[in-house]
This record gives C-alpha cells, structure tokens and sequence, in this order.
C-alpha cells in the first residue's frame, strides 16, 4: 500500500510510535517558530530546562502581535525576546519586519521538513509542502532543546480539487468553502492534503492562503504537493536550492475524499461571528460596511494586495467606508511602494499599516459601535476586533474592495457589470521578491549575548504534582466553542501582561463572566464546565496556565480543541469529557467530587472517573489520553516532568542538553 504525502514526511521524521491513526507518535522537528505574545514564556520555559542552545535546524523568533508597543511592557518584551534569541540561537525578526507566518515563507520554509510553532496558523506553509503544525509554547520549548513533539497520528483526508477558479473566485474561496461544508469542527483530527488537477492551478501563496486558513476548521494541519509552482516560488525568493519534488503515492490510501470544482466556485463571504458561517456573498449583498481591511497572515502578501490596488486604480472609495491595507511583511509594503501601488491606494482613499497582527486580535482600527467591517482575515470570533457587539465578515480581497468602492456588501461581479470598465484583477506574482533583509538578526551576528528581563516578565508558574483527591464547585459553566479569546482576551490592554502571569490571570475568562478571576482565587480549586469545542482558536498556552494559576483542577467537557488540549496536559489541569446529558444536567456552583483516587487513577490508565454533584447524583467523565500525556499530568504538568525526566536520567522524550 502506497503512503499519502503526509505520511511520507512523517516517516522521515519518526522517533516514536506507528503510523496509524488515533496512535500517539513521536516526531522530529526541524524548524520551530514563535511570535512576541506567545514567545516570552517558550523561552522562560527553555531557560527553565535548564538548555543551553538551540538544536533545531532554525528557530526563529518573531515580533507582530505588540507592534505599536503601547506600553514599555510591550518593548521590554521586544528586548527579552531579542536577548533570548541572541542568547540561545536563534533569528530574531524586529518588531515590524511582518507577521511570523509571511515572514517565516518568506525565508525559511522548506518542502519536506516540519515546522513547530507557538501560533495555531503555523500550517501556513504547508502550501509550499512543509509539514507545519501550531502548538503550545511549551511543546515548542522542548522541541527547539532536541525533544520530539508527541501528537495523536491524525486521520489524512484527500481534498481533490478539479478545474479551475473563474474570474473573481479566489483561493480564500476554496477554504471558505471547505468551512461551509465541514464547520469550525470539521478538521478535529484530520490533516487536509490537497491532490488533484486543480492543484496545478493554484499558484503557491494560493496555496499558502487555503492552508493558513484550514486552521479555522479545527485541522492539525493542511498539506499541497510541490511541483513546478513550488519552484517558481522558491526560485522568485531566491531559495530554488530547497526545492525537493514531494507527490503522494498513486495508491496512497485517505481516510476520507472531499471533491471541490474550483470552476464551480463563485465568492464566498464568513457571516459574523464565526469562519464557517458561509454563503454566496450575492445572499449578503446590500449591507452597508463602515469599514474593510485588507491584510493578515492569510491575505497579506505582495500578491494578496496587488489586485486590490488594481481594483482601486483612479478611482475613490466611498466616503462613509474606511479602508485599511496591513500588509503581512515589510517586504511586500516595501514591494508595493517600488511599483507605485501604495501612492494608489492612498489616492483611492486607502490608508497604511505597519505589518502587524495588529487589527485581527482587536489592537489598532478596532471598528465602531453598531458597525460592520469586512476583512481578509480568517478569524471573526465574536469579540475578537476589540469591541464585543462586532459585526465582521470574512473575504476575499477582492470582495473586500469591491465592498469599498460601492459601500455595502456587493458581489464583484455585480460591480463590475454596473461600471462597466473594472476587469478582473488576476493572481500576478512579481518577478522576484526583493527588500531589504536587515530586520532578521542572525544567530551568528545577535545583538545580545545574555538574558536581559524588564520588571514585567516574571518565572513560570509550576503545578504541584496531581493529587489524589479533587473536588470543588462548578465555578462556571460555558456554551460551545468557548475560545481561548474568551478565556485570555488579546487586546492591547490585556496584552502587555501575557509575561506576569499573575497580573494576566486577573482577566481569565472575562469575557465570559468577569467575577470569575476573583471567585476562582477565593474558592480554592474547582472546575471548569464548557460545551462542545471547549478552547478553539490560537495556541495561546495562556489559556491553560492562567486557570491553573487561579486553582482551576480540571475542565469537563463535550469536547475539546486539539491544541488546547495539549496546553491542559502541559500545565496539569485534567480534561474530562462528559456526554450531552450531563453537561446539561451540571448547573453553575454545583459541588463536584472526583470519587476515584485521581492520580493513581491517572497512573494506572483509568478511563473512566465517577463524579460525585452536590453528594446527591453520579456521572462518568473520559479521561482519553496516551500513557505519556498520564504521566505529564500526574507530575503536574511538561515543565515538571521533563525536568523529573532529565534529572533521572531517562532522556526518552527530554531535550538534549549539549
């Protein structure tokens, strides 16, 4: 039997387990990535193991999210992570060099190796056939030391694609798509690999965009094939030597195949306030927007914004609509200005961001009361722009300036048709990618050579070893798809303390019930109870540490986001799963009693745990986890256990200490 692509780059990289699916196995990582809001605390971690040196292949720290550095919080952060960087060996980009994803394509992703990062849109390059997974920044900090990254071996379902995209179809099309058919939750588990005669179609940061976004379905990662485009690509970054040709086997066998037309494709838009709420943007037309962005990790390229500057050439946007561009990278602002499109897009009426975040986790153009933007981005969780009654849709460029020069929502083939002279931008890349490339320090030239930790950043908060006996009250129940924006908000007020973790536990889950920080601190322990899809959305390890830090024991769930779950083990708070029933029948403040002895429960591979509410009714709760997340939880979390490890000397899952 043949191996499908994704099986094949795993193979190479095997240390630990078999390749079957719902197996746990043990992966060599190449390349690790993380960014300024997640980064502090990978490196706190890496110092905490004790490690002297990076042992990755590259690991690259970027800054993006706390550009506009609001607060000398923010900035001390920046010289940290530089001092780290320089420290320990690694690249550093400088706050507003670009978002890590585009600037990581941009210079170090490669077909064939795999990619850890503490971002969940880490997958990005799984376009150009890099095995590109998100994760917790403590996953991350043992995988930069050596360790191998343990992970459930996902189902890899087969998206063929055929034909080709029509004009004014686009790529952020293709996986709107895909989230209109499988939801937010559709991608649990899976990895999407993408085969088929449409492939070859699709340019490679086409491609980029399609993966980059196949996070929103929940997915572990998404995955092309290379082929000539991918050499295109790489030879225009001057990288054409790290080509290497990758193909499925013919025979290769999927779990599941999911068939996309791309000829049949017309422009999609997200409905507020979830990605996968999806239709025809004909159905949306006619709502009035305040406000488009042009911009993100998934739309923020050179040759995301070029049709939209061609769109917008001699003409004006309207005067009730604000328009941003936030480029991904300074390489493609800096494009961009070469070729004269940033003087037209101002002329239209458009103004500029520094390449940032920015916008998409609610800092800077927050929109207005009662207002609706439309953005390139792929995330609209409600909330997520920085004000809570937001109204934000998700789309295409293209759609995005159509509905700026007409001021609603407006198919750009309905547009086009009314004024009679807008073509079809097209999917143009440049010739090459040029810029100026002194924003990337190297490891062989760093600016810093020890740690240097302004009065903000604090240690790593460490779990005592499980317990045997858990009990407390329900100290909140929540819906389904609680985010880990509702648990730790990213706003820029928020933000600056993602390195104190005690002053930033002070804003767990807020904005689900802003009594809770407190209450938690004053009950003494309890528990978490939350629906389906407990914890989607980024990878921020926060969301775990900071209820850990406020004497949270344990989330009961219908189920939970795969990155957060992993976050949950790291930090020692245990994950049960519970069925429809008993997630109804639990009220808020019921006394929960975890009947079993837990950590010999745990230890012992016990499945199931009987929980005792208010002394008066049972339930069983799922513990579903590989006899290595057991021991991890038992000890009280990764940081505690690969210490106990390295110190008795089984290095088996540890990092190396050379």
């Amino acid at each position: 039997m043949g191996q499908t692509l994704t099986e094949k780059i795993l193979a190479d990289h095997l240390v630990d387990g078999e390749l079957e699916a719902g197996e746990e196995i043990g992966i060599e990582i190449d390349q690790v990535l993380t960014q300024d809001t997640t980064g502090t605390l990978v490196w706190l971690q890496f110092e905490a193991l004790d490690l002297d040196e990076v042992q990755t292949e590259v690991a690259a720290q970027y800054c993006d999210h706390q550009t506009y550095q609001f607060d000398f919080k923010n900035t001390d952060d920046h010289r940290f992570l530089r001092s780290a960087a320089g420290t320990f060996g690694a690249y550093f980009s400088r706050p507003g060099n670009g978002i890590c994803h585009n600037v990581h394509r941009e210079n170090f992703a490669a077909p064939g190796k795999t990619l850890l990062g503490s971002d969940s849109h880490t997958p990005t390059p799984g376009g150009i056939g890099q095995l590109a997974i998100g994760a917790g920044g403590l996953d991350v900090a043992v995988a930069m030391g050596g360790g191998p990254y343990y992970i459930e071996m996902p189902e890899v379902v087969n998206v063929r694609l055929e034909g080709e995209l029509p004009e004014w179809s686009t790529a952020k099309d293709v996986i709107l798509e895909m989230l209109r058919r499988l939801t937010v939750k559709g991608g649990v588990g899976k990895i999407f690999e993408y085969t088929g005669p449409g492939v070859e179609s699709l340019s490679a940061p086409e491609r980029m965009t399609i993966t980059n976004m196949g996070t929103e379905l929940g997915a572990t990662s998404s995955l092309f094939p290379t082929d000539e485009r991918t050499r295109e690509y790489l030879a225009k970054q001057d990288r054409e030597d790290e080509y290497v040709d990758l193909q499925p086997d013919e025979d290769a066998e999927y779990a599941d195949e999911i068939v996309i037309d791309l000829s049949e494709l017309e422009p999609l838009i997200a409905q507020p306030s979830m990605p996968d709420n999806v239709v025809p943007v004909r159905e949306a037309a006619g709502q009035s927007v305040d406000q488009v962005i042009i911009g993100s990790c998934t739309n923020g390229g050179y040759e995301d914004i070029l049709p939209t500057a061609k769109m917008l050439e001699g003409r004006s946007i309207q005067r009730q609509t604000e328009m941003i561009v936030a480029p991904g990278s300074k390489k493609a602002s800096e494009m961009l200005a070469r070729g004269g499109w940033t003087a037209e897009l101002m002329a239209a009426g458009v103004n500029f961001s520094e390449a940032t975040c920015g916008a998409c986790i609610g800092i800077g153009h927050v929109p207005a009361s009662d207002s609706v933007s439309v953005r390139t981005f792929n995330r609209n969780f409600e909330g997520r722009s920085g004000i809570e009654d937001d109204n934000v849709y998700l789309a295409s460029p293209e759609v995005a300036a159509a509905a700026a020069l007409k001021g609603e929502i407006v198919d750009p083939r309905d547009l086009a048709d009314e004024l009679g002279d807008l073509e079809a931008p097209g999917f143009e890349l440049p010739d090459e990618y040029e810029g100026a490339e002194n924003d990337i320090i190297t490891p062989d030239d760093p600016v810093d050579d020890e740690l240097i930790k302004g009065p903000n950043i604090g240690d790593v908060p460490l779990k005592d070893e499980l317990d045997a006996h858990l009990a407390g009250p329900t100290l909140l129940k929540m819906e389904d798809n609680i985010t880990t924006d509702h648990i730790i908000p990213a706003t820029q007020d928020i933000l600056m303390y993602r390195s104190n973790i005690p002053k930033l536990s002070e804003f767990t889950l807020s904005r689900v019930d802003d009594s809770f920080a407190q209450r938690a601190l004053d009950s003494d322990g309890g528990f978490l109870v939350a629906g389906e899809n407990y914890g989607q959305g980024s990878s921020r390890e926060h969301a775990a540490l900071c209820p850990m830090f406020l004497g949270v024991e344990g989330v009961f769930a219908r189920s939970f986001a795969r990155i957060h779950k992993a976050n949950l083990f790291n930090f020692g708070l245990i994950p049960l799963t519970i069925d429809e029933e008993t997630y109804g029948k639990i009220e808020q403040g019921d006394d929960l009693e975890i009947v079993d002895d837990v950590a010999e429960a745990v230890r012992s591979g016990t499945e199931e745990f009987t929980v005792r509410v208010n002394d008066d009714w049972e339930f069983t709760a799922h513990l579903d986890a590989s006899e290595r997340e057991r021991e991890i939880l038992a000890d009280g979390g990764k940081l505690s256990h690969t210490k106990k490890l390295a110190e008795s000397g089984d290095d088996s899952s540890a990092p190396a200490d050379d």
